[in-house]
């Protein structure tokens, strides 16, 4: 019985590790250290394919034994990115641009196997229609989830749930930072199933 590699997730993100926690594998998180920094024009979904690619290539250099897992994640209105808003004040402005109109998450995830002679990189995509929101409603919701550190200002993994009228994508957790289901084949594609 051959041993699986060690698995590695580039990211600082809680939520991150909570969502690869689910998979049941054994994993270590290794803080990437690379600067989150856009280029002149670069297209959303090319950043974040970039972006998921140097947090796992900066980690796999540290760690070139492991399987590495990159992931980077923006929310987009109308070819705007909006980041972690990290304040109410900037929380709240993007949950008013946000307000009555729908919000495109670019996840970007890269998987670095030292067996696989490519790495493997994908963009998953998923919508959020908001409901149109008054501003008491948004700072209620602001004190309550306190999401400063989740792009676009909100949780949806806990009362951001009620700010939506309606998601559609491929794969829920995609929405969260981490898309299991393309990472659960890019996994099986080197080696290492699931279930």
């Amino acid at each position: 019985m051959s041993v699986s590699p060690r698995l590695v997730l580039a990211s600082t993100s809680l939520y991150r590790r909570e969502l690869l926690e689910r998979l049941g594998l054994p994993f270590d998180v290794v803080a990437p250290g690379s600067q989150e920094i856009p280029l002149p024009g670069e297209p959303p979904e090319r950043m974040v394919c970039r972006l998921a690619e140097e947090k796992a290539r900066c980690v796999a250099a540290l760690h070139p034994d492991a399987v590495v897992i990159g992931s980077d994640q923006v929310a987009v209105i109308d070819g705007q990115v909006l980041g972690k808003p990290g304040n109410t004040e900037k929380a709240a402005a993007q949950l008013r641009l946000a307000s009555g109109r729908d919000v495109v998450y670019c996840n970007g995830l890269c998987v670095l196997s030292p067996t696989a002679p490519t790495r493997q990189i994908e963009m998953i995509p998923f919508r959020v229609f908001f409901r149109t929101l008054t501003d008491d409603q948004i700072h209620r919701y602001l004190e309550r989830d306190r999401p400063f550190d989740c792009a676009g200002g909100f949780k949806s993994e806990r009362l951001g749930i009620a700010l939506f009228s309606r998601m559609h994508g491929d794969d829920p957790t995609s929405l969260m930072g981490l898309p299991l289901i393309a990472l659960t084949g890019m996994l099986n594609r080197i080696g290492i199933p699931v279930v």
